[in-house]
């Protein structure tokens, strides 16, 4: 048993600093007592945090372990070159803070095997939600090529419902807890527009009714405003980036409880960094985009829809280290409070995954995932961004 005392604490749920706070952790890792000034019992070992601020660790919700955010090489990438650049970047996570993160694609199915390793207690540290290989039609969005010998794409060829239903099944066998459809094209891919439709509806009504029936989620990857609609008509659980989001289907979402993942440091990576360095068709698709993304995105926190910090971590220029909290400072630029934000991280990033039995705040049975800050990300998130913050994982500081 460790007890931590003498802390501030902000517990991931409700808007204040809770004073003079203390948390008893068991050899699980498990909060087991969390009050206000002197714990009634106290075994073992205390640690005073001598008044600095406390709050639950980072939750990313849309990562791409796979990526090298400086390389950009997106094909011919093997396995074992993919699984050494996940395991590089889990711990560039790890450091900054970011104690769960959900990935949103991977080629090899490599997260799956990551998260497995974890689950047998093989593979300490950053904890994955796995989607594994991606839903795409044939030369859409996720059909990049794979393997030393180009044997294999990132993401599962869908052109029919029966491939959709098989594939489904194919990740949910190895162990996927979330399905990614790719439901438009994207700024990254060469051979469609942001408001290409690719799925079909039949297609993401049977990826939603097979993920549904098996106890998973299923996130879509949804830019132009018709594959919002065909998103949202087939019942998936979050939308990510949905540039092109309107009234109607915000509105749509709050009502439903559909989740929004906006990945806005994605777009603002390639405007600050990308110019002269990656393909001209990312940069023009970019600019074109830009303004009404960051436009809606507002436009849908306003109407009360639940906006998750998801950082689409791994594509051009948008790293592992800084990208988790510069999306928070983005999104208080768009005039969002701070506590807003971090409920973007903590508890809506915890309900999205179906993790917040055991992460997302700071309260009696859950997991000790938790940062140790000098300054009040309440006040200000940009105190998330502190570089020598101390990150608790499971109750044990990560050296």
């Amino acid at each position: 048993m460790t007890t931590f005392v003498n802390l501030k604490l902000f517990n991931g749920t409700d808007n204040k600093i809770i004073d003079n706070s203390y948390m008893s952790v068991d050899e699980k890792g498990k909060l087991t007592d969390v009050g206000v000034g002197t714990p009634g019992k106290v075994d073992n070992c205390v640690v005073n945090l001598e008044g600095k601020y406390v709050m639950p660790g980072l939750i990313n919700a849309h990562t791409h372990l796979m990526m090298n955010p400086t390389s950009n090489k997106l094909e011919y990438l093997s396995e074992a070159e993919i699984t050494f650049t996940a395991l590089k970047n889990l711990n560039t996570l790890l450091h900054a803070g970011v104690t769960y993160i959900r990935d949103c694609g991977c080629a090899f199915n490599v997260d799956i095997k990551l998260a497995r390793l974890q689950l047998e207690g093989q593979l300490k540290g950053t904890e994955i939600l796995p989607s594994g290989r991606p839903m795409t039609m044939t030369g859409g969005h996720g059909d990049f090529t794979e393997g030393l010998s180009g044997e294999t794409s990132m993401g599962h060829l869908i052109d029919s419902k029966d491939e959709m239903r098989k594939a489904v099944r194919e990740n949910f066998k190895l162990g996927a807890k979330n399905i990614k459809v790719m439901a438009t094209g994207g700024v990254m891919s060469s051979t469609d527009q942001v408001d290409d439709t690719e799925l079909t509806e039949g297609e993401m009504a049977v990826a939603v009714e097979e993920a549904h029936t098996k106890h998973m989620t299923v996130a879509s990857h949804a830019q132009g405003n018709r594959g919002i609609q065909i998103s949202l008509e087939a019942g998936v659980d979050s939308i990510e980036h949905g540039i092109y989001v309107d009234e109607q289907q915000a509105e749509f979402m709050k009502q439903n409880n559909v989740f929004l993942v906006p990945t806005l440091n994605a777009c603002a990576s390639i405007d600050r960094y990308g110019v002269g360095k990656i393909p001209d068709y990312m940069i023009k698709k970019n600019n074109i985009v830009k303004d009404d993304f960051f436009k809606n995105i507002k436009m849908a926190f306003d109407k009360g829809v639940k906006i998750v910090v998801g950082t689409d971590a791994g594509t051009p220029f948008n790293g592992f280290v800084h990208g988790t909290t510069d999306e928070l400072s983005l999104f208080t630029g768009l005039g969002i409070s701070p506590y807003q934000a971090l409920l973007g991280t903590t508890k809506y990033a915890a309900e999205l995954l179906r993790i917040d039995d055991e992460y997302g705040s700071l309260e009696n049975g859950k997991f000790a995932d938790f940062l140790v800050l000098d300054e009040n990300p309440l006040e200000s998130v940009e105190a998330v961004a502190q570089t020598d913050k101390q990150i608790y994982k499971k109750g044990v500081l990560v050296e």
